[in-house]
């Protein structure tokens, strides 16, 4: 062995492990095995490559076990399953499918109208649930056979629904925001601290959360003018649909003021109390999974009876007022007067919290009854253990690449660029676009950004500007061929008229418009730092 690891040393082969152990990986990906899997495994077999070789320190591997205790403890990273949680829920509880037909008849009197209706309900459901599969699914299940059915060309209607979809990985509260959070987070301090700052600044995820918020609204905004620019020049692809088939206005008002309530208010109760600074992404996260309860208790739960309706809305009124006691209870009156004040908000908001384990377990009992409260639990446990098994596995590949020199390739690869910091982010930005051709946005988080982000961050990028650029792109992944994830989710549900092509075709609109987005957001920084830098500083 040893004379096998002298004569690879003598054709230098050593040296380039790091490399060889990125394209292994993505070799083994693109095979079809596991992630997670994936991960681990090449972490082991170049861990002992690099031993075999002597160029390896086993040392770098003892804080494996710290490392996973600390992702599993990790308080920001307990808001993935809640999250996670809530999302699931309002699947179940159909949500979308009331919030798609309401707005379908508010809108589809216009030409291209169900279109705008898809973007909203996703940009909607974005903000409360921020899961792909469930949006893309529940809007091509009941939206695309309705479009096809008044007219519209099968490539601009499946592109609609993909792309809305995909509107819940940069619209906060966002999944992938909460990852990159808990990374860029990392790679800041590490990055500070190499430069020789001990009393490094922190970046939470509340700063990406508002920092995302502007740029998720301008891509809303960018996808509802694609679609009116084709209802207007090519209005043959999105045709209206008569005023007499969708009934009297006044009552479909009424009915769309009865649904959007709702979800309005838990988008409040959870993005504005992130905002506002009342709570932390995990105690938002926690609202928002028992307002989802909630929800659906109050659609599902009986009418009467101990665990019926009253319950619910009683539960639901408490919540409210905790929130907003925990807002305004501080008000600094004097000394004494803000003491007595808070005295008394403590003692309401005890009270109140009496009332909520009411309607949770009336809302529990209805999701029994209707046997979604099982599905609820499984689907929510695969997701969040899927995310953690890919996080264990990015820690080990992280700490054996970091020592066999990965993090000085990556470092000197970036500084060689021509464009200082300007050329390395291009690089980057390219780089992750076209992985997440293969790739999905876990792993990129997890594998590439924190290699590329503490190079990026002693450069003077900013952190937040670059979380939110690395969130925009990530969201690409979703659209692009062959294995964007929004792409499978459509092909699964959609009807057999639409061709695998067509939905290929329609989505190449909205990557276009995603990259625009991008380019908008690397000229004019202020669009992501300027929200966190009111709210924060």
């Amino acid at each position: 062995m040893d004379a096998i690891a002298h004569g690879f040393c003598l054709c230098g082969v050593t040296p380039w492990l790091d490399v060889a152990m990125i394209a292994t990986l993505c070799i083994l990906i693109l095979a079809g095995y596991p992630v997670a899997f994936s991960l681990a495994g090449t972490a082991l077999l170049f861990a002992f490559l690099g031993l075999s070789f002597g160029v390896f320190d086993i040392g770098y591997i003892r804080p494996l076990p710290q490392r996973i205790y600390g992702a599993v403890t990790n308080t920001t990273l307990i808001a993935v399953p809640m999250f996670i949680l809530m999302g699931v829920i309002l699947e179940k509880a159909k949500i979308a499918e009331e919030l798609l037909d309401e707005m379908a008849k508010l809108f589809g009197s216009l030409r291209g109208g169900l279109g705008l209706s898809v973007t909203i309900v996703g940009a909607l459901l974005a903000a409360s649930t921020g899961i792909v599969g469930a949006t893309v699914v529940t809007m091509g299940l009941l939206s695309l056979p309705t479009m096809l059915k008044r007219g519209y060309d099968p490539a601009f209607a499946s592109g609609s629904i993909a792309a809305a979809g995909t509107l819940g990985q940069i619209i906060p509260p966002s999944i992938v925001l909460i990852l990159l959070g808990d990374v860029i987070s990392n790679a800041y301090q590490k990055a500070q601290l190499e430069m020789g700052v001990f009393a490094p600044k922190t970046v939470g995820v509340g700063d990406l959360f508002a920092g995302a918020l502007i740029p998720g609204l301008m891509l809303v905004g960018l996808y509802l003018a694609y679609q009116v620019f084709v209802a207007i020049f090519a209005g043959a692809k999105a045709p209206a649909i008569p005023a007499a088939e969708l009934g009297d206005r006044a009552a479909i008002w009424r009915a769309a003021m009865k649904t959007l309530p709702a979800p309005l208010m838990l988008i409040i109760a959870v993005l504005g109390s992130i905002l506002a600074g009342v709570a932390t992404p995990t105690e938002a996260a926690s609202v928002g999974a028992v307002g989802a309860l909630l929800i659906a208790g109050s659609r599902l739960a009986p009418k009467e009876g101990v665990l019926g309706r009253r319950a619910v809305y009683a539960a639901a009124a408490a919540v409210v007022g905790i929130l907003l006691l925990t807002a305004f209870v501080d008000l600094r009156l004097g000394r004494e007067a803000a003491s007595a004040v808070e005295r008394a908000g403590i003692f309401l908001a005890a009270a109140l919290c009496l009332l909520i384990p009411w309607g949770v377990i009336a809302s529990g009992a209805a999701l029994s009854r209707e046997r979604s409260l099982k599905p609820i639990a499984d689907q929510t446990a695969r997701i969040t253990t899927m995310v953690f098994t890919i996080l264990i596995g990015a820690a080990m590949f992280s700490l054996v690449f970091r020592g066999l020199g990965g993090e000085e390739t990556v470092h000197g690869a970036l500084a060689a660029l021509p464009g200082g910091a300007v050329g390395a982010i291009i690089g980057v930005m390219a780089i992750m676009f076209v992985l997440g051709f293969f790739l999905d946005f876990i792993e990129i988080t997890f594998v590439v950004v924190p290699l590329v982000a503490p190079a990026l961050l002693k450069m003077g990028v900013d952190p937040v500007w670059l979380g939110v650029m690395i969130a925009v792109n990530l969201q690409t992944s979703f659209l692009t061929p062959p294995f964007g994830f929004a792409l499978f989710y459509l092909r699964g549900v959609a009807p057999p008229q639409v061709r695998t092509i067509d939905i290929y075709r329609g989505v190449v609109p909205f990557i276009a418009i995603q990259i625009l987005a991008l380019v908008i957001l690397a000229l004019e920084p202020g669009m992501a730092t300027w929200l966190p830098a009111q709210l924060y500083d």
